[in-house]
């Protein structure tokens, strides 16, 4: 089993660096971790499917160029009128539905299992760490370690990492290709992703969704530690790194490229950007000057505008309500209604 699998991805790699050209740097083939792995099974089933109807098409290709080409003896040749063959109607109507049943099927699959704990670890305790992007950097969350730093995160490897994504601005795409696939981040929303590194080493990190002129260099560094290693990191920042103030934060989420920074204490203190009605912390006014300027709002958008934030939650509130009344209000129409509701006979 373990060398047909070495054999099935050596030939979609060597596929894949055909159609690449020479191009050969390929994370994604060499998973470092069980979420990456079920990926790249993924990929190899399809690259096997792909790869036949590939080989199938130009076979036949060649076969009726070749069988029907024009020759001496038949250059005046009429073919007799067809009628259409039923066999060969259900036959290339048939065959594309069951290939597409035979790709959905593992591809559902796999979807459902990214979202859980992978097999194996599930009596392992996770770590849970909150992703937050800003234009353009990464801002990663130990909420248990009271740890934060930017631009890179410490995993301990055999255990599950769960991360918690979202935004302080733009959507962004959390995506560490050598672990795993990528997710979306959104202001006000969270999603979430299990993975895990099975051996240590430095893995690249990077957003793959275009949010400006700073989105070529938002990257970041994963690095996959020994538990004993990842635990004396842990110690040694929570004594000696300094702590996070709001102010601070607030700097840290202007859009400019950092580089790492790290903290004894976490902004969930203060803010968590999932939350629906958490204070916004952008600043429009600084993207003057970096091509398209979208909107440019009257006032700043960010949590220092109190009224018209409070304005903003008060308007919320009133439209919370008159939905909630008129629920009530047809309600009680439908009940008083003749006959009102039936509850048997």
């Amino acid at each position: 089993m373990k060398m047909k699998k070495m054999v099935v991805s050596l030939a979609s790699l060597l596929f894949i660096f055909l159609l690449s050209g020479c191009q050969n740097n390929m994370v994604v083939f060499n998973p470092q971790g069980p979420v990456a792995q079920n990926i790249l099974d993924l990929i190899n089933w399809s690259l096997i499917w792909m790869l036949l109807v590939v080989v199938v098409v130009f076979a036949l290709f060649a076969y009726i160029v070749w069988k029907y080409r024009e020759k001496p003896e038949n250059k005046d040749y009429e073919p007799p009128e067809e009628h259409g063959s039923v066999f060969l109607e259900i036959l290339w109507t048939g065959i594309p539905i069951l290939i597409v049943i035979a790709l959905t099927i593992p591809t559902v699959k796999t979807l459902y299992e990214l979202e859980e704990i992978p097999k194996g670890y599930e009596d392992v305790k996770p770590v849970t760490i909150h992703v937050t992007s800003a234009d353009w950097k990464w801002i990663f969350s130990y909420p248990e370690e009271g740890i934060e730093t930017v631009n890179y995160v410490n995993i301990p490897i055999g255990t599950p990492i769960d991360f918690k994504l979202t935004s302080a601005t733009t959507m962004q795409s959390f995506w560490v290709p050598a672990l795993g696939g990528q997710k979306y981040t959104m202001a006000k929303m969270e999603t979430q992703m299990y993975l895990i590194a099975d051996y240590p080493g430095s893995y690249e990190g990077r957003n793959t969704n275009f949010n400006g002129r700073g989105y070529a260099d938002m990257q970041f560094e994963v690095l996959a530690l020994s538990p004993k290693d990842y635990e004396k990191w842990v110690n040694e920042v929570q004594e000696s790194a300094p702590k996070l103030t709001e102010e601070k934060y607030e700097e840290i989420l202007k859009p400019t490229h950092l580089g790492r920074l790290t903290f004894s204490n976490t902004h969930l203190e203060w803010v968590n950007h999932a939350e629906l009605y958490s204070p916004t912390y952008t600043h429009p006014e600084l993207y003057r000057g970096h091509g398209y300027q979208g909107r440019i709002f009257d006032k700043p958008d960010n949590y220092r505008n109190k009224e018209e934030w409070l304005e903003l939650i008060e308007r919320q509130n009133e439209r919370l309500n008159q939905h909630n009344n008129h629920g009530q209000h047809e309600q009680m129409k439908k009940e008083n209604a003749p006959g009102g509701e039936h509850n048997g006979h």
